[in-house]
């Protein structure tokens, strides 16, 4: 299955106005839909979409509290697509919309779709890095941080559900949509990436009770460890709460720096993810403060060691 990755995240959301406001803030492009909906691109077109909650054009919500309504998935070509609602079809509802997408529900109901890549070529620099013993990344008197710089995301990195059954979750990802393991948190969930994309992962799951099913974060990629500070040091002076980090990951390698927001998810800035190919032997590990980063600024409580807090 020739999955890219995660394309649009679409949103219900009871205060439209603070979303828009968060959004704008943490670097993406708005773009208004027809009726009451607004778009937020990255420089890529990967996107998050927030319509009101009781917007007639939404899918039906969870029986939980998140804001997330749909996940749309962009694939390398139609015969993907349609390979997809070959397999699913077998065992569950497949819509066929207009554009040759297909809308469906995975194993413990979280709402998807399938299209073919819509997301835009984008060709940029990278960020340079003058290291001892190697050839300078920059020219002479090149400066490396751009204080005045407005750091936008370049695409959609990866999606974090809270699931109440995680085998039955990797099942159907890895077994039905052939996405791949690339390590694992034995006391979380697996990191996983589809077969079209060679970063560390695109999805995660973390085990949860059933009345907290939903998203936990979703994360942009930014061009490089800097801009990600430019641009959280950004949001904290917007006023935005941070909740975790910035630090950088041990399972992927990646810089991370996470915000609260009024679509009551995390939302992550991301950058320098490890990438990986056939060859690569998972690992695992229990989860825990120690495992889940290298280094940390600034944290808050996590959940480790303890578990999930427990229902009202």
């Amino acid at each position: 299955m020739r999955i890219i990755g995660p394309e649009d995240l679409v949103f219900g959301v009871d205060n439209v106005d603070a979303c828009r406001a968060f959004l704008r803030d943490y670097g993406l492009t708005e773009i208004a839909l027809d009726g009451a909906g607004h778009r937020f691109e990255a420089l890529d077109g990967t996107a998050l979409t927030i319509r009101h909650q009781d917007d007639a054009a939404l899918p039906a919500p969870l029986p939980t509290a998140t804001k997330l309504r749909q996940t749309v998935w962009g694939c390398e070509d139609q015969a993907t697509v349609d390979a997809i609602a070959g397999e699913l079809s077998k065992d569950r509802q497949v819509t066929r919309n207009a554009d040759g997408s297909i809308a469906t529900v995975d194993d413990v109901g979280f709402e998807l779709v399938f299209r073919v890549t819509t997301r835009r070529p984008i060709d940029l620099v990278p960020e340079r890095v003058n290291s001892p013993g190697a050839a300078a990344g920059r020219r002479p008197n090149e400066i490396g941080v751009d204080y005045t710089a407005d750091p936008r995301p370049r695409t959609l990195s990866h999606v974090v559900y809270f699931t109440p059954d995680m085998a039955k979750m990797e099942r159907f990802y890895v077994d039905r949509l052939k996405f791949v393991v690339t390590d694992r948190f034995n006391n979380a969930g697996p990191f996983l990436r589809p077969q079209a994309n060679d970063d560390h992962h695109c999805l995660f799951f973390i085990d949860t009770p059933p009345h907290m099913q939903g998203l936990e974060h979703v994360a942009f990629h930014m061009q490089g460890p800097t801009e990600m500070m430019l641009a959280g040091t950004r949001m904290v002076n917007k006023g935005w709460e941070s909740h975790w980090g910035p630090g950088r990951h041990q399972f992927g390698s990646n810089w991370f720096w996470y915000f609260n927001s009024p679509l009551s998810a995390h939302i992550e800035y991301d950058a320098d993810m490890d990438k990986h190919d056939d060859d690569w032997q998972p690992r695992v590990l229990d989860g825990n403060a120690e495992t889940s980063q290298l280094f940390l600024f600034r944290s808050t409580e996590k959940w480790y060691p303890g578990g999930p807090p427990a229902a009202p």
